[in-house]
């Protein structure tokens, strides 16, 4: 596809912002800008590689409820963009994916920074697939306060 050739790749993009003073800053005000909804929680990635993602969300009056909480739709955006990255940054460049579900499971009431963990592994040959991906997501005390279940439509090229 010219189209996916004509693009730098989320790792391309990476890489090179990984080098700037505050590059991983860089990077996330990026994707905010890319995904304007996903810029709504300001979030941080803190590490990116091969299928596996670090994102952190700072407690703030914008992502807050009514309960003085992290609001749960702000938690499943957290969850939401590190499962993409780690996805996206394992496609680098050999296809595309979507997300086509999207489920959490709250365990605690979420304050302070938070952070997003997510690994996973694409299939090896090329064809189109249903990426079941999870992640967790923990609190400053390392409580864990919610963990993400993502599908990931995923079309790897050959």
């Amino acid at each position: 596809m010219k189209l996916l050739a004509s693009r730098p790749t989320i790792a391309t993009v990476w890489a090179r912002a990984r080098k700037l003073p505050f590059g991983n800053r860089v990077f996330s005000k990026f994707v905010g800008r890319m995904a304007p909804y996903t810029g709504s929680i300001d979030p941080t990635v803190l590490e990116l590689g091969d299928g596996h993602c670090v994102v952190q969300m700072r407690d703030r009056h914008a992502v807050r409820n009514h309960l003085r909480s992290i609001h749960a739709i702000a938690l499943m955006n957290l969850g939401e963009v590190a499962t993409g990255l780690a996805v996206m940054h394992a496609v680098d460049g050999r296809g595309r994916g979507i997300v086509t579900s999207l489920r959490m499971d709250y365990l605690k009431k979420a304050r302070g920074t938070i952070v997003a963990r997510c690994t996973t592994e694409l299939p090896a040959a090329p064809g189109t697939y249903d990426l079941e991906v999870e992640g967790e997501l923990r609190d400053e005390a390392g409580d864990q306060v919610a963990r993400v279940f993502a599908t990931w439509k995923v079309d790897l090229e050959g």
